[in-house]
């Protein structure tokens, strides 16, 4: 269930509200290889499963910006504004890939906003999302993912 705001600028004093988590997204064989179509990068340790048991991973792994693209998917189910003219994603700070996404593992977002400011037209926010790894200790990717909600 997001945490819902009602307009932009009831994000102004929204700094360090802890959003949740989402539910848990499987990452499927057929999902890796599509993105591996989608962006060229047919790299055997993502799409050749055979090739891969004998690899580092021991399995095909989640492309890292495969793993960060899932952000735009997780974050609506996070934040939500109301009563905006538009929502536009304005880009990410500080990625990190601390561990690679087994196939078959299923993966979530945990979000916090950690600074919201007034822009022209509107307010931006940042929101640090980390994917967590069902069962594994160290998080998939951790971004910070701006968004700018419209008047």
């Amino acid at each position: 269930m997001p945490t819902v705001f009602k307009t932009p600028q009831e994000l102004l004093n929204a700094s360090g509200v802890d959003l949740g988590v989402t539910d848990w997204l499987e990452i499927t064989q057929e999902r890796i290889n599509l993105f591996a179509e989608a962006t060229g990068d047919h790299q055997w340790i993502h799409t050749n499963p055979e090739k891969a048991k004998d690899g580092p991973f021991g399995t095909t792994i989640a492309h890292g910006y495969l793993t960060l693209s899932l952000t735009n998917l997780f974050l609506p189910d996070l934040l939500q504004v109301t009563e905006i003219s538009m929502g536009i994603n304005y880009g990410v700070n500080k990625i990190r890939f601390p561990q690679p996404v087994p196939v078959d593992s299923r993966i979530r977002a945990h979000g916090t906003i950690t600074e919201v400011e007034e822009i022209s037209g509107g307010v931006q926010a940042i929101v640090q999302l980390t994917i967590e790894i069902d069962g594994v200790e160290k998080p998939a990717c951790i971004a910070e993912s701006i968004s700018r909600f419209l008047n």
